[in-house]
């Protein structure tokens, strides 16, 4: 070929003002916004569009998994039940259906329509203000890195010979694993959990640690609880020694404290362990961008060490790193096009993130633990109210759980923990309360609507004034009035 007709067959290189890469939940998001105000944006995808889909698949099961426990549960409002039946084929329908519904929304042919194009391959820097994606290079004024996360097996003993699900395949099995073994034992992995012994499975789940370590102990004291109520064998604090394949199945031997061997028997094992940044094809160093195993390092401006290239999403580290989800993702999105865009300042900030474990009963927080608050602001006040005292609660016999409430002194509401029916619905409301700075006293003269489990938050918030009921000015004052009549 000559030298003429190579060059004819290379495309021209693009020069876009943003250059996406990954187009997940976070690449699209910024993708989106950024088409729809005119700029012109080129997204880079080596898989698929959408990203992975883990999070809808569990979303999905937990459901189906609540509809079943519901006619279980319907015998203690005095409907008489038959255990229920699972057909396979049907339950893999509706996981694959909502998927698919999510999916027009994630099109390459959606993003062409907005404006955007949409390149297949591998994304690799070539310099500091180039990248290459197969043969096409681009140019771009500003980058995003939005390549997420990838489950990582742990260095478990012969765990590499062994096949293994992930929430996201789970999500195309047709048929249920019979015995379930989940080894880890934070939010997606309680979520499955649950979601498979009710819908039939043996659900056995492995944790190091203790379950949901991040989370507020009396919380999830109430959700191990009803993990436990409901069939699922917990194994916290041990070690996986090793594993081994074995006729219809998988085999764990794990130790506890005591160093005592027992071995875990499954047909199936699900790896719902930690999960690191997709970056390691990026070349990251020939562009001046420094990575490591927490993710692209970024500053509270979501910007790399390059100041033209941004890392949102779950491959961000640095002031960012393990902090995950699609609502991180979309405010991870915003954040960069006010600053690439507009050039507004703003940062991001982990603790207004609200977190959502989908189990029943939900579990919910916002911003600091009952423990980083007493490091961080010294003296505060704990307030609980439980689910038992609202009367929707008991009307629904979803009584279990409570929401507490901290803040400091004053009533700055400093965080939230809700465990309990619909607690992920519930959060919102204190979301926007540390969004707007309201304190316990303002959130509680908010009016909640009757008769609903918002009232709850009404009654914790409320609770920070009973003390002032006790203080003898406050009744002297009252005693001084009502000689007025």
């Amino acid at each position: 070929m000559s030298e003429g007709a190579a060059s004819a067959a290379k495309p021209a290189a693009l020069t876009p003002d943003l250059c996406v890469i990954g187009a997940g939940t976070a690449g699209l998001a910024v993708a989106t916004a950024a088409a729809a105000f005119g700029v012109s944006v080129v997204i880079v995808e080596r898989d698929r569009m959408g990203g992975d889909t883990g999070s809808n698949a569990v979303m999905a099961l937990a459901a189906a998994g609540a509809r079943a426990q519901a006619i279980r549960d319907a015998r203690r409002f005095g409907i008489a039940t038959i255990e229920p039946e699972v057909n396979d084929a049907q339950l893999h329908d509706h996981v694959q259906r909502v998927l698919a519904a999510a999916a027009p929304n994630a099109s390459a042919e959606r993003m062409t329509a907005l404006g955007a194009s949409v390149i297949a391959g591998e994304a690799r820097f070539v310099s500091r203000s180039t990248l290459s994606a197969g043969e096409q290079t681009i140019k771009a004024r500003r980058f995003v890195i939005a390549t997420g996360a990838r489950i990582v097996a742990p260095p478990i003993p012969g765990l590499e010979t062994i096949p293994f699900l992930t929430d996201a395949s789970l999500a195309s099995a047709t048929r249920r694993p019979e015995r379930l073994i989940v080894l880890g034992g934070g939010s997606t992995g309680v979520a499955v959990a649950q979601a498979m012994i009710r819908l039939g499975s043996q659900v056995t789940l492995v944790e190091s640690a203790s379950l949901l370590g991040r989370d507020d102990p009396e919380a999830v004291a109430i959700l191990r609880r009803a993990l436990l109520r409901e069939g699922v064998i917990l194994h916290e604090q041990v070690q996986v020694l090793r594993a081994q394949s074995i006729r219809g199945g998988v085999r764990l031997a794990i130790a506890g404290a005591d160093g005592a061997e027992q071995i875990i028997e499954g047909t199936h094992l699900l790896l719902a362990t930690g999960r690191t940044p997709a970056i390691e094809t990026l070349d990251l160093e020939l562009a001046g961008i420094v990575g490591d195993a927490g993710g692209v390092r970024v500053d509270r401006l979501l910007r790399s060490t390059n100041a033209r290239v941004y890392a949102i999403g779950d491959c961000a580290g640095g002031l960012a790193s393990g902090i995950g989800g699609g609502q991180v993702a979309e405010e991870h999105a915003r954040l960069v096009l006010r600053h690439a865009l507009f050039r507004q300042r703003g940062r991001f900030d982990a603790t207004a993130v609200p977190r959502v474990t989908q189990t029943q009963p939900e579990l919910a927080s916002l911003g600091l633990s009952e423990e980083q608050a007493r490091a961080k602001a010294g003296a505060i006040r704990v307030l609980r109210w439980p689910y038992a005292e609202s009367e929707r609660a008991q009307a629904e016999r979803e009584t279990d759980g409570f929401v507490k409430l901290v803040t400091d002194t004053k009533g700055r509401v400093l965080g939230v923990t809700i465990v309990g029916a619909r607690a992920g619905d519930l959060i919102a409301t204190w979301a926007l309360a540390l969004k707007t700075g309201m304190n316990a006293t303002e959130m509680a003269e908010l009016m909640m609507p009757y008769p609903t489990l918002s009232e709850v938050s009404k009654r914790a918030a409320t609770s920070f004034l009973m003390p002032l009921a006790a203080k003898p000015g406050l009744r002297r004052l009252i005693g001084f009035l009502r000689r007025f009549g």
